[in-house]
């Protein structure tokens, strides 16, 4: 699926998912007639009922936080931002192309997007395997 970011100017492509997937739940989000403006991440309240508004940059933190506490994870260690360095690290684990994870993240320096990328590589062809 190639989506518009409009206020943007920019063009971008959204991967289909086998397990989950982020192109079919964007497709059905675009069909629900709202004409106001497109926000994808919007709060919902105790009722149920999605509000009009973006998320703020502190309520994607305050989610993920409370997700990784629920993981059992130090929920102090993370953030909004660790979903892209996971994104980046995972895609680099797979063995996705630096300059379509650029495409994605939007990186224009690969010695930033190597500070993305948190271990993704460390025993892949490590120059030790096999001597111990």
């Amino acid at each position: 699926m190639v989506a518009r970011a409009g206020y943007l100017g920019a063009t971008i492509v959204i991967a289909k998912g086998d397990v989950a997937c982020p192109a079919k739940a964007l497709r059905e989000m675009a069909g629900c007639g709202r004409d106001r403006d497109w926000a994808i991440f919007r709060p919902i309240d105790r009722a149920g009922t999605v509000r009009p508004s973006r998320l703020t940059c502190r309520s994607v933190a305050n989610i993920v936080k409370a997700y990784a506490a629920r993981a059992r994870f130090d929920a102090t260690l993370f953030s909004g931002h660790s979903l892209r360095a996971g994104f980046l690290t995972s895609a680099a684990g797979k063995g996705a192309s630096i300059f379509k994870m650029m495409d994605v993240s939007r990186h224009k320096s690969l010695d930033t997007l190597r500070d993305y990328v948190r271990d993704a590589e460390l025993f892949k062809d490590h120059a030790g395997t096999g001597l111990l």
